[in-house]
C-alpha cells in the first residue's frame, strides 16, 4: 500500500531503497518456572554461539577499519561470553532454580556487574560496562529482539528508527546507507547533524515511520522538503529517481568553486569551516574544500568508548585531525558531556532538567582529573598543526577564568616533564548561554575568540526544548531576541579586536547566511556538505548590501516577518 508522510527536512538529498526498520527496545525479563532444563540450557547455549559468531564479525570489521587497539574492545566482549564464570553460573541457576535462561541470566550479569562496579580498582570497574554490553547482546536474542548489526550491512538500505544513537552512526557501514528517516528530532538533533556530517540525506520528526513501515517496504524521500513516500508506484520512482540525478548535477556544479575564496564581491574574506565528530569526518570536510575545522566535538570519543578515553587515545585523535587539515585552523571543543549525551560508564545523579545542569564545562571544573586528562592530550597534540581550543557552556567569567587556571596548570606540568607543545594556541569559548552573550563584552577581554552556539543559544533564549515536537515551531532562528544576542556578541567582540565564528546549524543555513555576513560573523562553520553551497551564496553578494539588509532585519518585530524578508530577498 502506499503511504505519504510529511517530516523535517534534516540533510539534503533524495533518497530511493529498501527500509530496515532499526528497533531499541527495553529488555522486559519476566521470571518463569520451567519444566525441561536441558531445553532451557540449550537455549542459552545457542543465544550465545550466535552473540560469539556476531562479535567476531564486527571485531574483524573493527580491526580493518579502526585498527587493532579500537578493535580489542570486541576482543574483551568475547572474552565474557567465553568465561565458564558467568555463562556457568547462569546454567546452573537454570538447573537448580528451574528458572528461564533469560531471568537466569540477567540475575548472573546483575551480581557481576554489581561486583565489579563496586572494586576500588578502576580497570575492575571499568569491566562491569563490558558485562552489560555483552550479556544484553545475549538477552536480546533469547527474548527474540531483532539484533541488527549495523556495521556488518551487506546491502544498501533506508535506515527506520524511533530515533538513532551516537553508537548507531558511530559504528554503522555508512557506505550501505542511503539515508534515514526518524519518529523524533529536528534539524538540530544529533541524528540530523550526523547525516549532514556523513552527507546522507535524513527526514526526522516523523511521529510514527516505524509503526507504518516493515523491513524491505521500497522507500523515497526528499531530505530537503521532508517529503516520504512507502512503496510508490513506478511513475514515483522514475520522478524521484530523476530528483537524484538532478540533485547530483547540481553537487557536481558547486565543485567548480573547490580551491576558491570565500569572499564577497565586495572583497569581504570570510572563513568556512567544518563541523565534525571523529578523526573519519575530515575525508568530508577535505572533500567539500572546507577552509578548517571550527567545531571538531570530542564527545563522541568518550561515547564511542566503553570507559573513559586515555590520554594517548586521545592525543592520537586529535593529532590525526590536525595533521589530516594540513596546518589549517582546527577548534576543538572540550567534552561537552550532559544534557542528552550520557556515559554509562561515568552516571550522572538524574535531574529534573540536565539541560541546565550537571554538564559541559561544569563538569569538566567539578572532575578536573578528566579535564586535565583531555587538556594534556591537546597541547601535546598542538605541535601538529593549528589548533585552537574552546570551552563550552560558559556563563560567567569565573568559570572561564577557572578553566584558563587549569589549563595553566597543564602547561606547567608539561613544561617539567620537558613535553613540546605550542605556546600559540588561541583559547575561546562558546556562546551559547545567554548570560554570557549579555557580558561578551567582559568575556571578550580574556579570550581569542569567540563561537556561537545557536542550538543551545535559541534554546536557552526562547525557553524551548529544541527536542519538543509540540513546541518546535517556537524554536526558531529568526526570532528577534536572537539575532540581537547574535549582533551583540560580535560587535562586542570586535570591538576587543576578537574574531568571531558560529559553529551552530544556523551558520550553514543559506537564509541565515545573508544577516550574518551584514552583523560581521567572521567564520562560518557548517556541516561539509554544506560549504560549496554557502560559498556559492557568500561570493554571490556584496557585503555593504547585506550590512543594510541586516539592519533592515533588526528593525522588525517577528521571526516570521524576517523570515519572509529573506525569503522574499534571496529565495525568488
Amino acid at each position: 500500500m502506499v503511504m505519504a508522510f510529511k517530516g523535517t527536512g534534516a540533510s539534503p538529498g533524495i533518497a530511493l531503497g529498501k527500509a530496515l526498520v532499526v528497533e531499541h527496545k527495553e529488555l522486559v525479563i519476566e521470571k518463569r518456572t520451567i519444566t525441561d532444563v536441558d531445553a532451557e540450557i540449550a537455549k542459552l547455549r545457542d543465544a550465545v554461539q550466535v552473540s560469539k559468531v556476531e562479535l567476531e564479525k564486527v571485531k574483524e570489521k573493527a580491526a580493518k577499519e579502526l585498527g587493532e587497539a579500537e578493535a580489542e574492545i570486541f576482543g574483551a566482549h568475547l572474552l565474557v561470553l567465553e568465561d565458564p564464570e558467568l555463562t556457568g553460573a547462569a546454567e546452573a541457576k537454570i538447573a537448580d532454580e528451574k528458572v528461564n535462561a533469560d531471568f537466569a541470566l540477567n540475575e548472573i550479569k546483575e551480581m557481576f556487574v554489581a561486583m565489579f562496579e563496586s572494586m576500588d580498582n578502576e580497570y575492575m570497574r571499568e569491566r562491569a560496562a563490558d558485562i552489560k554490553d555483552v550479556t544484553n547482546r545475549v538477552l536480546r536474542h533469547l527474548l527474540g529482539i531483532k539484533v541488527v548489526d549495523l556495521s556488518a550491512l551487506d546491502e544498501e538500505v533506508v535506515l527506520v528508527a524511533h530515533d538513532l544513537t551516537p553508537s548507531d552512526t558511530a559504528t554503522m557501514n555508512k557506505k550501505m546507507v542511503l539515508g534515514f528517516l526518524t519518529n523524533i528530532g529536528g534539524r538540530t538533533s544529533h541524528t540530523a547533524i550526523m547525516a549532514r556530517t556523513l552527507e546522507i540525506a535524513a527526514v526526522v520528526g516523523l511521529t510514527d515511520i516505524t509503526e507504518n513501515v516493515k523491513d524491505g517496504d521500497f522507500v523515497v524521500f526528499n531530505g530537503d522538503t521532508g517529503e516520504v513516500i512507502i512503496n510508490p508506484d513506478e511513475e514515483t520512482k522514475a520522478a524521484y529517481a530523476a530528483k537524484k540525478q538532478a540533485f547530483e548535477e547540481e553537487k557536481k556544479a558547486l565543485e567548480l568553486l573547490k580551491g576558491k575564496e570565500s569572499v564577497t564581491l565586495d572583497g569581504r574574506r570570510v572563513e568556512l569551516a567544518g563541523n565534525i565528530g571523529t578523526p573519519n569526518d575530515i575525508e568530508g570536510l577535505i572533500k567539500n574544500d572546507a577552509e578548517g575545522v571550527g567545531l571538531y566535538r570530542t564527545e563522541f570519543l568518550y561515547m564511542d568508548s566503553d570507559k573513559l578515553p586515555e590520554e594517548d587515545t586521545q592525543f592520537e585523535a586529535y593529532k590525526a585531525v590536525l595533521e589530516g587539515m594540513s596546518g589549517k585552523p582546527i577548534v576543538i571543543r572540550t567534552l561537552d558531556i550532559g544534557g542528552d549525551k550520557k556515559l554509562d560508564y561515568l552516571p550522572l545523579d538524574e535531574e529534573m532538567n540536565p539541560f541546565l545542569g550537571y554538564r559541559a564545562i561544569r563538569l569538566c571544573l567539578d572532575r578536573t582529573d578528566i579535564f586535565k586528562t583531555q587538556l594534556r592530550a591537546l597541547y601535546r597534540a598542538s605541535v601538529y598543526g593549528k589548533l585552537r581550543i574552546m570551552f563550552p557552556m560558559i556563563s560567567s567569567l569565573e568559570e572561564l577564568l577557572q578553566a584558563k587556571e587549569i589549563v595553566k596548570e597543564v602547561q606547567a606540568e608539561l613544561d617539567a616533564e620537558g613535553i613540546a607543545y605550542a605556546k600559540d594556541v588561541e583559547i575561546g569559548m562558546m556562546i551559547e548561554v545567554p548570560s554570557a552573550a549579555v557580558i561578551s563584552d567582559v568575556l571578550a577581554k580574556h579570550v581569542d575568540f569567540f563561537s556561537i552556539g545557536t542550538n543551545d543559544l535559541i534554546q536557552y533564549t526562547t525557553a524551548v526544548d529544541r527536542m519538543n515536537q509540540k513546541i518546535s515551531y517556537l524554536y526558531n532562528q529568526f526570532n528577534p531576541a536572537v539575532l540581537r544576542l547574535i549582533k551583540m556578541v560580535i560587535d562586542n567582540a570586535h570591538k576587543e579586536g576578537k574574531w568571531v565564528g558560529m559553529c551552530g546549524e544556523a551558520a550553514g543555513d543559506q537564509m541565515m547566511i545573508p544577516i550574518l555576513l551584514g552583523f560581521g560573523l567572521d567564520e562560518f562553520s557548517m556541516s561539509p556538505i554544506s560549504i560549496l553551497p554557502a560559498r556559492k551564496l557568500i561570493t554571490s553578494v556584496n557585503e555593504a548590501d547585506m550590512k543594510k539588509f541586516a539592519d533592515e532585519v533588526l528593525a522588525m518585530g517577528t521571526a516570521e516577518e524576517i523570515k519572509a524578508h529573506v525569503a522574499n530577498t534571496f529565495c525568488k
